[in-house]
């Protein structure tokens, strides 16, 4: 059962839409403006957001910039009672994987919702084979399946995604890799919002792996990255 995470203000439609996820097998979190969704977020793990563009307090085009800052893994659905093509383009832009427009046939959402998570699933799975459980890298010991990474007693918690760009990266240390090479096989894909997102991650696996100084992530501009290990 996939984690859905609503965000609509509207009261009688947010309460009708969350019953007909329900109905097709999603948990549903239905949050009722941007503010208590972030907060929400913030504490828990989604499959998908899916969010209300016009919204108080704060709007949709926020939130799903705030989300991704946070958590640029979560793909999200933009839902508008706006057609016009700014608004679409500028849900595009911040990485939105879909947009719908209001008024719209709850089955057509459905099966927009269950490509975006086949999309991201295949993704996920996209080039790279665990053969490793527990791995050390340097002075870290880095637990695959436990998506753990443990230095001088101190263990810190990463997510999926963070684990294999992490060790990818290691199984091509000290050589240079191509942004397009480690975004087909981490992301699945080599768009601009996938590069974005990327650039996130590698900053996150850097602040983890700062405790020992052989290793270093250099940027080499224009190409790629090279994980050094000495």
């Amino acid at each position: 059962m996939k984690n859905i995470l609503l965000v609509e203000d509207d009261q009688d439609f947010g309460k009708m839409l969350k019953q007909y996820l329900m109905l097709n097998k999603f948990h549903v979190t239905w949050a009722l403006n941007g503010e208590e969704a972030f907060t929400i977020i913030k504490k828990n793990d989604f499959d998908l957001c899916v969010i209300d563009v016009m919204m108080p307090v704060m709007d949709g085009f926020t939130l799903a910039k705030k989300i991704s800052e946070l958590k640029p893994e979560i793909p999200f659905l933009f839902l508008t009672a706006r057609k016009t093509k700014e608004d679409r383009i500028k849900g595009l832009r911040l990485g939105a994987d879909d947009y719908i427009v209001k008024p719209f046939e709850a089955e057509e959402l459905i099966l927009r919702l269950k490509n975006i998570i086949k999309r991201a699933s295949q993704q996920n799975k996209h080039g790279i084979e665990i053969t490793d459980a527990t791995i050390a890298i340097g002075n870290y010991s880095f637990n695959y399946p436990n998506l753990t990474l443990t230095i001088n007693g101190n263990e810190s918690k990463i997510t999926e995604k963070e684990a294999k760009l992490l060790y990818y990266l290691f199984k091509n240390s000290n050589q240079l890799l191509r942004r397009e090479e480690i975004l087909s096989n981490v992301w699945g894909k080599t768009d601009f919002f996938s590069g974005r997102s990327m650039d996130v991650f590698v900053s996150r696996i850097r602040k983890y792996l700062k405790e020992d100084p052989a290793i270093s992530i250099e940027s080499v501009r224009g190409i790629g990255l090279q994980f050094n290990l000495s």
